[in-house]
C-alpha cells in the first residue's frame, strides 16, 4: 500500500517549529512535559529524605557519635528549624505536583522557587558554622545541577534560575553575619566559597540546551506531514494512539499508529492476521456514512512500516465510563443512546458488514457541534461481511468479539454468524446500561461465553433498583434470545420498538444538556475542548494496558 502524500516525511532543511502551543517553557512535546512536571514531585520527594537525613544525623546520631563540634554548632537551632522548613517545603511540593499537573507552566515555576528556597537553606547551614576552612557550596551546586537535569527546562530559564539559586549564598552569609555568626573571611575565601554554586549554574545549561535538541528531534520525528503529533493518549501491545492537530487546518484528530516491529516479530499467520485487520478496519469505516459511525480520514503505510489511522477526535466518554462513573441509566436516556446505535449498525447491516465487538466501551456519547449525548460507534476492527470464512480477523483460531457481549452462535461455531449477532451484544449493551452490571458473570472468560451459549439470563429488572418499563425489559430478552430468528430481525426493527417500550417524559436534547451542564459543563459547550485520553484507548484499538481499561465494576448512584 502507498504511502499518502500528507504522512512522507518532510525533505526540507528547514528549522522546525521550536514552541509548541502545548508545550510552555522548555518548548517539550506536551507528553513528555507532562513527564516532567510529574519529576517535579519526584524532586520534592527526593529533597524530603535528604532533610530528613539530615535531621537524624546531626539532631539524633551526632550528639552521640561526638560529631566534630564546628558541624554540630547549628544543631539543635537553628539547624533543626532550617531542616524542618526544608522538610515542609519539600513535601509541599510533592503535593503540588499532583494538584497543578493540569497546569505545566505554573508547575515548572513552583518548581523553580523550591530549588531557589532549597539552595537558601542549604547555605544558611553551611555559612552558620563561621568555618572557611572547610569547603563550602557543595550542596548549592548539586541542587541545582541535578534539578536541572531531572527537571529540564529553557536554557534561558535554567540559566537565571541557576544564578539566583547560586545567589543564595552571599545572601545567607549575610544573613549569618546580621545574625551574629561571627567570621573573618578574606575576600579570596569569599570569592573560592561563591564560585562553585555559579559555575554549577553556567553548566546546568548544557544538559537544557541537550534536551532541548533532543525534543527538537523528537517533535520533527513527529510531524507526519500535514500532521503533529501532540500528547500520547494511551499505548498498548500494538502501538500508540495520539491527539494530533493539523498544521494547516484547525481541526484536531486522533492518530493511531501500529508499530511495524508487531509484525515483524509474529507469525506468518498472524502477520497476515493484523494486515487484514488493519485493511480491513480502514476500508469498512471509510464506506459508512452513517454520522453515528466515527469518522475516518485517512490511513496507510508509513515509510518506515508504521501502519496508522487518522480519525476524529471525539469529546465525551464511553457508555462503560458512563455507567462506572454515574451509575445506571434513566431507561429513556438507554433508549436515546441505544436507538442511535442502531442506526449506525442498520447502514453497516445494509451493505453485508457485521460489527462483531459492539460492547459499551465501543460506543461513545460526546458533543458534537450544539449536540450532547450524540453516539459515535467505534471501532469497525473485527467487521465482516456476511457469508464471509477465510479470515477470523481477531487472531489465527480465536473467536472474534468480547466474552461478555459475546452471541451464543459465535460461542458454539454451530452455523454462518450474521448481523443478529450485533443485536444480541446490543442487547448486552442495554443490560450494562439499566443494571450497571454485566448479563453474566463468571471466573473467567471460557466460563463466560460457556454460559452465553447456554445460560438463561436474569431478567434486569430483577437486578437493578431502577423501575425498568416491562416492555423495555420484553426488547432486551428478545435480543438476548440464543436462537437468533428470535430476535429482532434488524437493527431498523429493534430502534423503533425500543422507541415504543419507553413511555412518559421521553429523553431530549434539552434534558440531555442539562445532564452534561451539570456532568460534564467542560464539554457543554460548544467551544472545543481536549479529549478524554481513557476514551480513546478504548475507542482506537486493543491491547491496552488493564490500568486503563478496569473490569466492569457495581455500578455507583444513579444518574
Amino acid at each position: 500500500m502507498a504511502t499518502p502524500d500528507f504522512l512522507r516525511r518532510r525533505t526540507t532543511t528547514s528549522e522546525p517549529r521550536t514552541s509548541d502551543q502545548h508545550s510552555p517553557g522548555p518548548g517539550l512535546p506536551s507528553d513528555v512535559l507532562l513527564q516532567t512536571c510529574r519529576r517535579v514531585g519526584a524532586v520534592g520527594s527526593a529533597f524530603a529524605a535528604i532533610w530528613i537525613l539530615a535531621i537524624l544525623m546531626f539532631a539524633v546520631i551526632g550528639p552521640r557519635v561526638a560529631m566534630m563540634s564546628f558541624y554540630m554548632d547549628p544543631w539543635p537551632m537553628p539547624g533543626g528549624a532550617i531542616a524542618g522548613v526544608g522538610l515542609v517545603v519539600s513535601l509541599v511540593l510533592t503535593s503540588l505536583a499532583g494538584r497543578l499537573s493540569a497546569k505545566p507552566e505554573l508547575l515548572m515555576d513552583v518548581g523553580s522557587v523550591f530549588l531557589v528556597i532549597t539552595c537558601f537553606l542549604f547555605a544558611l547551614l553551611e555559612y552558620w558554622t563561621g568555618r572557611f576552612d572547610i569547603p563550602h557550596g557543595q550542596w548549592i551546586g548539586i541542587s541545582i545541577l541535578a534539578y536541572s537535569s531531572i527537571v529540564p527546562n529553557a536554557p534561558g530559564t535554567t540559566l537565571r534560575v541557576g544564578l539566583l539559586a547560586a545567589t543564595t549564598a552571599p545572601l545567607a552569609f549575610i544573613v549569618c553575619r546580621m545574625a551574629g555568626v561571627e567570621s573573618q573571611p578574606t575576600p579570596f575565601l569569599l570569592f573560592i566559597a561563591f564560585l562553585p554554586g555559579y559555575v554549577c549554574a553556567a553548566l546546568a545549561v548544557i544538559p537544557a540546551k541537550v534536551i532541548r535538541r533532543l525534543s527538537q528531534q523528537v517533535r520533527r520525528a513527529r510531524e507526519l506531514g500535514s500532521y503533529r503529533l501532540e500528547e500520547i493518549l494511551g499505548k498498548g501491545g500494538m502501538g500508540e494512539v495520539y491527539k494530533a492537530s493539523h498544521q494547516m487546518l484547525a481541526r484536531p484528530a486522533a492518530v493511531k499508529l501500529i508499530r511495524a516491529e508487531v509484525l515483524g516479530g509474529s507469525d506468518p499467520g498472524q502477520a497476515r492476521v493484523i494486515i487484514e485487520r488493519f485493511r480491513r478496519e480502514a476500508e469498512a469505516a471509510a464506506s459508512l456514512r452513517s454520522p453515528h459511525t466515527i469518522s475516518l480520514y485517512d490511513f496507510g503505510v508509513a515509510s518506515d512500516g508504521t501502519f496508522f489511522f487518522v480519525m476524529e477526535l471525539l469529546d465525551g466518554l464511553d457508555l462503560e465510563s458512563l455507567v462506572k462513573k454515574f451509575g445506571p441509566l434513566d431507561p429513556a436516556r438507554a433508549v436515546y443512546l441505544l436507538a442511535q446505535v442502531c442506526r449506525s449498525l442498520e447502514e453497516a447491516h445494509s451493505r453485508g458488514m457485521i460489527h462483531r465487538d459492539i460492547k459499551p466501551s465501543n460506543i461513545f456519547t460526546c458533543r458534537l457541534g450544539l449536540d450532547v449525548d450524540f453516539v459515535k460507534v467505534l471501532d469497525f476492527g473485527l467487521v465482516k461481511d456476511e457469508g464471509q470464512t477465510d479470515v477470523k480477523l481477531t487472531a489465527p483460531d480465536h473467536t472474534a468479539g468480547t466474552p461478555a457481549y459475546i452471541a451464543p452462535e459465535t460461542v458454539l461455531g454451530s452455523g454462518p454468524v450474521d448481523h443478529r449477532a450485533d443485536l444480541y451484544s446490543l442487547g448486552c449493551v442495554a443490560y450494562w446500561l439499566l443494571t450497571g452490571r454485566l448479563v453474566f458473570e463468571a471466573p473467567n472468560a471460557i466460563q463466560m461465553m460457556f454460559q452465553h451459549a447456554s445460560a438463561e439470563p436474569v431478567p434486569p429488572s430483577e437486578r437493578s433498583e431502577l423501575e425498568i418499563p416491562a416492555a423495555l425489559e420484553r426488547v432486551i430478552m428478545e435480543c438476548l434470545a440464543k436462537k437468533p430468528e428470535h430476535r429482532p430481525q434488524d437493527a431498523g426493527i429493534l430502534a423503533r420498538r425500543l422507541h415504543e417500550s419507553v413511555t412518559g417524559d421521553a429523553w431530549s436534547a434539552e434534558r440531555a444538556l442539562r445532564w452534561w451542564q451539570r456532568h460534564r459543563p467542560e464539554l457543554a459547550h460548544p467551544e472545543p475542548t481536549c479529549c478524554d485520553g481513557l476514551t480513546l484507548n478504548k475507542a482506537m484499538g486493543e491491547g491496552w494496558d488493564a490500568e486503563s481499561d478496569p473490569k466492569p465494576a457495581l455500578a455507583g448512584p444513579r444518574a
